[in-house]
């Protein structure tokens, strides 16, 4: 069973009640467990002796025979009262029954007498404390209020609502309080309903709104709003925070009153009370705070375990309640004290106890209360013992291997080895508490543990246990040792070309460099072996220009972060200056101030580009319409001037260039010496793949002799328009090779001339 020990633990417990004056008062206690066990009880934390007004039942129960509120020495029957159980095993106690004695005082509050006009509202209230609670009746004239009334609503606080008075509601009313202490009665109050229901407006009035409450789970919670004005106000209810109020377990009772059944803590909160006038706005409200406490329950027990001797027990209790409970332990019924050996952890919930023996052999319980309630649960520490353990191994060392390794060994304990199934390396820090130890298991046959993830230039403690089935060793003795320190880490860095001779190395300090006294950078070009540095930097610096530099070659720079243990790791950029020279030269600097006043004048510039190109347009239709029309008219003429009497055709090619304006031969050579200056240059480029392609072209360069060039102009024209005639061409005398890229070539055909 969840929070019991096997070998002592509580069946029934006492639980609080309310005594009668005079009256036998029983508390039950019923204990499980391993025999003999052995029952005492305790009234405020002194132990009751058996005697003619106490004593204890043959079940474990205390017996009160006559319970006195007050005796005539003073003393009283109540308080707490708790009952303890006891074997070989240990010890428990149960949880603090609060037994209190059943009173009622007189009224606090008695109705007062009230008139009120017919179609309104009346509210009596009566207030008498007692325990338990008094139940208040009403009457009226002498007898019971009727309750099948819809008018009439009974408050479990001790008020009294009738709604839409009549002339008959008038009479005598007074209240009883009844509980199992006493009967009372209040004084009498009138009801006189005046008048006829009125009709004159009147705004909404919140006669009475909820109270403050404080109540526990699974209680009935009322919350009062009564309220008038005319026409009948609208009463509505809703929380303050927003969230909605349910409807499971809500109820609504007479005219505006909320029922709240079976409470649970998410029903605390602020209620608001609003009386709005139908059909409008208007409203008036009223607030009053819920609160809803619950009493402490265990969500996780404390287990009973064994452990051998030497290592660590924990018992873990967690427990939850509102207000939230307070968590108490107890060992053999006593208050635990805490030491360097025993540990409470998280609010109380985590008890460890490191090292344990036989003394710590005990019943360990976890007591939680709050002001709604206690609860208590019990779990029982066992050590293992045996005899022939190991002795405690032997020569333990520990060396420094690097800022977050060291290396433990030891040798085999002297005695009882056989039995020996492993080793445990308990390893701590020597400035943290034990609690923070933590461990390592290592095989039987291993002598020697690589500890890693260890924090530089620490110190830490180690020592070792042997195991076996039956426990552990005593511990061996404890070594303490030092990591290394640590150098920076790589420090991350960015590389920014200032100019072509300039660069500016950052970098970011960053905390996981560590302790770090400055950097070092370094620099050198690509193709040399030697840097340039180091340059010290302090680390309070992030940034480095470095000047000087040749914007040909490619440099490495190199950073990095050092301490007092040394350098650490760098890290290395590569940066060339050369694109930002190229850059340079193919953008010059602008002429800001040029640009501006260029800038000023854009839109009229824009505007009179626009005109030109219209303008530039129409002309060129404008041409193309009369050329063509030219054309056509010269081509009607063409048969004519084929049937001429021929003309050498030199002289017709000169004649045909001369009408056209200009002599094809200056425009030929204009031609073909900007040609010649062309091809030199693709020559120059493309020397193997340019002669392949002048051979396949008809290309001649500069430095062959020409070819002869053919300068028949060639105009298409309509096949309607003109006719072809044949012509024999006449036999070509042979020219003289000729250097002269102008010189005329003869014609193969006719030229038709446009």
């Amino acid at each position: 069973d969840f929070g019991r020990s096997s070998e002592l633990a509580f069946v029934v417990e006492p639980s609080d009640d309310i005594a009668v004056q005079e009256q036998p008062l029983i508390l039950y206690c019923q204990v499980e467990g391993i025999q003999p066990i052995t029952i005492t009880w305790r009234k405020n934390g002194v132990m009751i002796v058996d005697s003619e007004n106490a004593f204890m039942l043959a079940n474990g129960s205390l017996y009160v025979s006559r319970f006195q509120r007050v005796r005539g020495d003073g003393s009283s029957d109540e308080g707490e009262y708790d009952c303890m159980a006891q074997n070989h095993y240990g010890l428990v106690v149960s949880r603090k029954a609060k037994i209190q004695a059943a009173t009622m005082s007189d009224f606090h509050i008695h109705p007062q007498s009230a008139v009120v006009e017919e179609g309104g509202v009346a509210r009596f209230q009566c207030q008498i404390h007692g325990l338990p609670e008094p139940v208040i009746l009403w009457q009226k004239n002498r007898m019971p209020v009727n309750t099948d009334n819809e008018r009439y609503t009974l408050l479990p606080k001790g008020v009294l609502q009738i709604t839409g008075l009549r002339a008959e509601d008038s009479g005598i009313f007074h209240c009883v309080a009844t509980n199992i202490a006493n009967v009372k009665f209040s004084r009498e109050a009138r009801l006189t309903v005046s008048g006829s229901h009125s009709t004159v407006y009147k705004d909404p009035m919140i006669l009475v709104g909820p109270e403050n409450l404080t109540l526990t789970v699974h209680q009935t919670a009322v919350l009062e709003c009564i309220a008038t004005g005319n026409p009948r106000p609208i009463v509505s209810w809703s929380r303050l925070d927003g969230r909605p109020i349910g409807v499971e377990g809500i109820q609504v009772l007479g005219t505006g009153n909320l029922m709240i059944s079976d409470l649970t803590v998410q029903h605390s909160g602020i209620y608001v009370c609003a009386a709005n006038k139908p059909g409008t706005r208007v409203r008036r409200t009223a607030q009053g705070r819920l609160v809803v406490q619950a009493p402490a329950e265990f969500v996780q027990h404390p287990q009973s375990i064994s452990r051998p001797a030497g290592t660590t027990a924990i018992f873990t209790c967690v427990a939850q309640g509102e207000p939230p409970p307070q968590i108490t332990w107890l060992r053999n019924g006593q208050i635990l004290e805490t030491s360097d050996h025993i540990k409470l952890k998280n609010n109380n919930s985590t008890l460890s106890i490191y090292g344990i023996n036989q003394a710590d052999e005990a019943i360990y319980q976890c007591i939680a209360e709050n002001s709604a309630g206690s609860t208590q649960a019990s779990a029982r520490l066992t050590v293992l013992w045996a005899d022939g353990l190991p002795s405690p191994p032997q020569s333990v060392k520990a060396e420094t291997v690097s800022a977050t390794t060291i290396q433990v060994s030891w040798k085999e304990p002297l005695q009882n080895t056989k039995e020996i199934i492993g080793y445990v390396l308990h390893i701590r820090k020597a400035a943290d508490p034990e609690e923070m130890e933590y461990q390592e298991a290592v095989s039987k046959s291993t002598f020697q543990q690589l500890v890693t993830d260890l924090e530089p230039s620490t110190s830490y403690s180690f020592y070792i246990k042997a195991y076996t089935s039956r426990g552990a060793s005593k511990p061996s003795e404890v070594t303490v040792v030092s990591t290394l320190g640590e150098v920076p880490a790589m420090p991350s860095l960015f590389i920014k070309v200032i100019n072509s001779t300039t660069v500016q190395a950052t970098w970011e300090p960053s905390i996981k460099l560590g302790q770090h006294e400055g950097f070092k950078l370094y620099y050198r070009k690509v193709h040399l072996s030697q840097y340039t540095g180091p340059v010290l930097l302090p680390s309070n610096v992030t940034a480095y220009n470095i000047t000087h530099l040749d914007a040909s070659v490619v440099y490495e720079v190199k950073l990095l972060a050092f301490n007092q243990h040394g350098d650490g790791n760098s890290t290395v950029r590569f940066v060339s200056l050369r694109e930002t020279v190229e850059r340079t030269v193919l953008n010059p600097p602008c002429d800001c101030g040029k640009d501006e006043q260029n800038n000023k004048t854009s839109t009229t510039g824009i505007i009179i580009g626009i005109h030109i190109g219209v303008t530039c347009i129409i002309f060129c239709v404008l041409f193309l319409m009369f050329g063509y029309r030219g054309r056509l008219l010269m081509c009607k003429n063409v048969q004519e001037q084929l049937s001429t009497p021929q003309i050498p055709r030199s002289q017709r090619s000169a004649t045909g260039l001369v009408l056209n304006g200009a002599t094809r031969r200056d425009k030929d050579d204009r031609d073909m010496n900007g040609k010649q200056l062309d091809m030199n240059e693709l020559e120059r480029l493309f020397p193997a793949s340019l002669a392949q392609e002048q051979q396949d072209k008809g290309i001649t360069s500069a430095h062959s002799p020409p070819a002869a060039h053919d300068d028949t102009q060639i105009t298409t024209l309509p096949l309607d328009e003109f006719s072809i005639i044949e012509e024999q061409p006449d036999p070509l005398p042979k020219s003289p090779r000729s250097s002269s890229p102008a010189a005329p070539a003869p014609d193969h055909g006719p030229t038709y001339e446009g």
